[in-house]
């Protein structure tokens, strides 16, 4: 037993061609040159784009910040060292203001 995952098994097709199906297969046609350049000269003419000035400097801004590293490597040595030996200090009002931000960000 087969199973045909598009939902249509060997039962449920008509597989056998008919004498008018085999003689027409027979005779593909086949576009000529010149149809096949007007089609292609057709889409080359729906394939321009425009870029905004604004998604011009998105692309010059991402290429700035791709030459930055992901991870300042030091600030964090910094971080870890200060945590480690207790001197890293949290501004509370500082930090309960950001949270604020960030709330008033993503529910506005």
């Amino acid at each position: 037993m087969s199973v045909d995952f598009n939902g249509i098994g060997p039962g449920q097709v008509n597989t056998q061609k008919t004498t008018a199906d085999k003689s027409s297969g027979a005779q593909t046609t086949q576009p000529s040159a010149g149809e096949q350049a007007k089609a292609q000269t057709q889409g080359a003419r729906g394939e321009n784009v425009n870029l905004s000035s604004q998604a011009k400097d998105l692309k010059q801004l991402e290429q700035k910040l791709g030459n930055y590293p992901e991870m300042d490597d030091d600030r964090i040595e910094q971080i870890r060292s200060a945590l480690e030996d207790g001197s890293y200090k949290i501004d509370a009002e500082k930090l309960a203001q950001k949270m604020l931000e960030m709330d008033e960000s993503i529910f506005g």
